[in-house]
């Protein structure tokens, strides 16, 4: 008799396959006291377990293949960095000193404590970041107890090809991932984690269909069960009926068919059907993901985050030079195309790493969301900020940059940032160094920003709407809270209006304006953006040819009677939906209907 597990969807598609049960993960520990004269010998054994974990890690991010995804080797750092942190170690000495526990005992129990503030915390992010602990301390037991690896390495890589087997565990860590690239592993499901545990990070990067967060799926599921992971809908079908195998199997083969259909894609021409021409760019983390971004067939880069140069060094800043190299990269790969790089946006979902266990532990991060992040953290550290500006002006001489800040919600800020882009100008004059002009804007991402736009408009040169922090300094919602995540809301009318209002504003103006957020690259939100006047979106590579397939297949004329109803309307979803449903079948332009 089939059942189904509910979780979270995090990676797209359908797998099918046996299931490799390894959800219960955790080594069993084994609880003794030790006398005086043992303690130095458990203290080095919990030394000696660190310094292997320690090799392992860096072992796999100096071996890491080049087709690795570019979130892996920030995700070993994140490791490293919890591997070697004070509140671990010491603590953990301190119980094996002072109780005379055992090394894995006094590891186990740290983890107790610990776990427990993470549990206390209020933001999502840091909150998620207990499953990396947990990570870390699991792979410190096994080092003591010389246990194997989560995952054989013989697991998936060396088997007949003759059956597809999905992974089922209570979490897996982003090392353990690797072993998917090149293995018969088609996709996964874990028991804990949420849409930014580096879980799901790592299988969006990856193209695996996964689930996470399905509570019940290690105790209902058996090895060898057959298993459906249905990535789109967050559903696990356990030993499906023979006619529901079948269904899954040829919405598995349509969907191969489809993204073989959309790759073709990638480098045709973005054009409505009534001729308006749509710019389709791409969000980046690392330098390395703007080749993958041209390959997508994206006209530019709408977001590099750079914030990502600054996280996983031990606390210290990249200096000017390093960054310089970075944008200059990026700027070069793109061959003349335009790169907008958002200065760091270090805050709620990317503390730095001096943002330490400890830190956390005495209560030192209130409250990131609203605290001294993006915009005002550079602001606060005005040497850093300069330092940043003329790293991103130098690589400016080599290509189109465009310069965007984060989080802007006062006029000040961005005058501030002008004197501040000015001063870094006339310093890289005076030492002789080129440079070039760049576009200078503003992230959208407050309602206070669209509610004094018109104003800020005057210092901008264009706006990028960053809906994900919109929609939830709209609505107050913390969207990785189980409590409150259903109210965290793309469709809801203030949402949509502020969008709107933000789109209209700019055009009047004549200012360029694109959405960054997770909507500018859902296709439910494609043809609606389009009739408010959007013409920029920005998202992952991944997700270009989707969207660029619902543009092709749109006639923008045919929106603006369905727009006014639906930003009026109290369920703008629905509203949306009948007002498509009314419209008569566009040409497809030799594709087929969505």
């Amino acid at each position: 008799m089939s059942i189904q597990v509910f979780g979270l969807p995090v990676s797209r598609g359908v797998a099918i396959g046996r299931a490799v049960l390894v959800a219960s993960s955790r080594v069993d520990v084994a609880h003794y006291y030790i006398d005086d004269s043992r303690v130095p010998t458990e203290v080095d054994r919990l030394r000696q377990a660190r310094d292997k974990v320690a090799n392992e890690l860096l072992t796999l991010k100096r071996e890491l293949p080049s087709e690795a995804p570019a979130e892996l080797p920030a995700l070993l750092d994140v490791h490293l960095m919890l591997l070697h942190d004070d509140v671990l170690a010491e603590a953990t000495k301190h119980w094996i000193e002072a109780r005379h526990y055992n090394a894995e005992w006094a590891l186990s129990a740290q983890l107790e404590v610990v776990a427990r503030q993470f549990d206390e915390m209020d933001d999502d992010y840091l909150r998620e970041r207990k499953a990396d602990l947990e990570q870390v301390v699991e792979r410190m037991l096994r080092a003591l107890s010389k246990a194997g690896p989560l995952v054989p390495s013989t697991v998936g890589t060396t088997g007949d090809g003759a059956e597809p087997l999905v992974l089922v565990a209570n979490d897996i860590a982003p090392a353990d991932m690797l072993q998917f690239k090149g293995s018969v592993f088609s996709g996964f499901v874990t028991d804990v984690g949420g849409k930014t545990s580096h879980t799901a990070i790592v299988a969006r990067s990856m193209d695996i269909p996964a689930v996470v967060g399905a509570r019940e799926a290690s105790r209902l599921i058996r090895q060898d069960d057959w298993v459906v992971i249905d990535g789109d809908a967050g559903v696990v079908v356990v030993d499906p009926s023979p006619i529901v195998l079948e269904e899954y199997r040829f919405r598995q083969r349509q969907s191969e068919l489809e993204r073989a259909r959309l790759h073709r894609l990638r480098h045709t021409p973005s054009v409505t059907l009534d001729g308006e021409a749509v710019e389709l760019l791409a969000n980046i983390e690392l330098p390395r993901d703007a080749q993958a971004a041209l390959e997508s067939g994206a006209v530019g880069i709408g977001l590099f985050r750079s914030e990502f140069l600054f996280m996983n060094r031990d606390g210290a800043l990249p200096n000017e030079e390093e960054q310089f190299e970075a944008y200059r990269g990026v700027v070069e790969t793109m061959h003349g195309l335009p790169v907008t790089i958002r200065t760091v946006d270090i805050g709620v979902d990317k503390p730095l790493d001096r943002l330490t266990i400890h830190e956390l532990k005495h209560g030192q991060v209130l409250n990131p969301a609203l605290g001294l992040r993006a915009i005002r953290w550079s602001l606060a550290e005005p040497a850093m900020f300069r330092q940043q500006l003329r790293a991103i002006l130098r690589a400016s001489a080599f290509g189109k940059v465009r310069l965007l800040l984060p989080m802007v919600a006062q006029l000040a800020e961005i005058r501030l940032a002008r004197e501040a882009l000015s001063r870094a100008k006339q310093q890289l004059s005076d030492a002789g160094i080129a440079f070039g002009e760049v576009e200078l804007g503003a992230m959208i991402e407050i309602p206070a920003a669209v509610l004094i736009l018109p104003s800020m408009l005057r210092y901008l040169d264009f706006v990028s709407i960053g809906t994900n922090d919109l929609i939830q300094y709209t609505l107050a919602i913390d969207r990785a809270d189980e409590a409150v995540a259903p109210l965290y809301d793309p469709w809801h009318p203030a949402v949509l209006l502020l969008i709107a209002r933000t789109i209209e504003i700019a055009r009047q103006a004549g200012k360029h304006v694109s959405v960054c957020g997770e909507m500018a690259g859902d296709p439910a939100f494609t043809e609606l953006l389009l009739a408010m006047g959007l013409r920029s979106f920005s998202m992952h590579p991944a997700q270009i040819a989707s969207v660029k397939q619902r543009i092709l297949r749109t006639e923008v004329n045919r929106l603006a009677a369905g727009l006014a109803r639906t930003l009026q309307s109290e369920d703008p979803m629905q509203s949306w939906a009948a007002a498509r449903e009314s419209r008569e079948p566009a040409r497809d332009a030799g594709l087929e209907a969505p």
